[in-house]
């Protein structure tokens, strides 16, 4: 799963609604694709999906939570068809790659490059100079992502953090850090074609050090912390299955827990612009320090309340921007968030 594919600049297809699941899965793909939503893999047991499905709902019960899509105060209620389509389901992105992979085996070609070579590049140049800005300590709260090459010497400083790349698809993401000089580098992808892929590509171009998994971020089964953790396109693809509200409940739940303490999350969208991502994560920071979840002293002592999961840190800001309704935007979003 790596995110939504987006039209030329000049194609009159960027104005089209999307397709609803309905009308481009049938009965039969609908049920396959809420079944594998819950991958099986090898790395421990399948937790209890109905359990998280019942938990992710009282959280939106609770806090009123709404998808990043409805945050804009001028937005009509959105049309329940055009915030779905079938890139919310496993089945789709299953056949998707298994495609991929025999034009791969056939042609050699690496397959869709989502949201463009330009963005992925820009995305892995702007996560060094991120990560550049912390190794040395003094962060500014503004990296300079049109002069990235200046933070060469500080390579070894961060050469060794760890990254997570969610939803990997081909792979192609870590490809691209990896020239950015980082080395221990994970993909996850939910889709075994993916993953198969992924692997492929990394070895036929030279990165076989990159460790690819079958892994569902929902449901995951990774153990590890990482210091850094991206996702392009994953959390916009989750958002459209019919139950995307409630899975993206799930899906900050389990992020947070893969983002080390004092590690960064990096956010690419092209569904929700930088204010919706932040808005989100405030939303899920204060779920998390709802007043159930206090620990309340006695006497005179203050409540005691854990600091929010997530911060805001930072956004690319060379994206192109255009206007529209007197508003400043950009087709693409990549935000940054410090665990706390």
């Amino acid at each position: 799963m790596a995110g939504i594919r987006l039209p030329p600049e000049d194609s009159d297809a960027s104005q089209a609604r999307p397709p609803a699941a309905a009308d481009l899965i049938s009965d039969d793909d609908r049920s396959v694709a809420a079944d594998s939503w819950s991958i099986k893999s090898d790395y421990g047991s399948t937790l209890d999906d109905e359990q998280r499905h019942f938990d992710a709902s009282e959280a939106l019960s609770a806090a009123n939570f709404r998808a990043a899509s409805d945050y804009n105060s001028d937005k009509e209620e959105p049309d329940a068809e055009a915030v779905q389509s079938m890139l919310g389901f496993q089945s789709y992105w299953d056949s998707q790659y298994a495609d991929e992979l025999a034009n791969f085996r056939e042609h050699g070609h690496a397959g869709e490059v989502w949201f463009g070579a330009d963005v992925m590049e820009i995305v892995a140049s702007w996560t060094k100079s991120l990560c550049s800005e912390f190794s040395q300590g003094h962060f500014s709260n503004h990296v300079d992502d049109s002069n990235c090459e200046s933070v060469g010497q500080h390579e070894k400083e961060f050469a060794n953090w760890s990254v997570l790349d969610i939803g990997t698809g081909n792979g192609l993401l870590l490809q691209e850090l990896a020239k950015q000089g980082f080395s221990d580098l994970t993909g996850t992808d939910y889709s075994e074609g993916a993953i198969d892929l992924a692997r492929s590509l990394a070895d036929r171009d030279g990165f076989s050090n990159i460790k690819f998994l079958a892994d569902d971020i929902l449901e995951t089964k990774l153990d590890r912390k990482f210091r850094v953790v991206v996702d392009k396109g994953t959390l916009d693809a989750i958002g459209l299955h019919p139950d995307g509200p409630v899975k993206r409940v799930m899906y900050w739940t389990s992020v947070s827990r893969l983002v080390a303490p004092g590690g960064l999350l990096v956010i690419t969208s092209c569904n929700s612009t930088k204010d919706e991502l932040v808005q989100e994560v405030d939303a899920f920071n204060q779920r998390r320090n709802s007043p159930s979840q206090e620990l309340e002293c006695s006497g005179d002592q203050e409540i005691n309340r854990d600091p929010p999961p997530f911060r805001y840190i930072d956004h690319v800001r060379s994206y192109p921007t255009f206007m529209f309704g007197g508003s400043v935007g950009s087709r693409v979003a990549t935000v940054a968030f410090q665990r706390n």
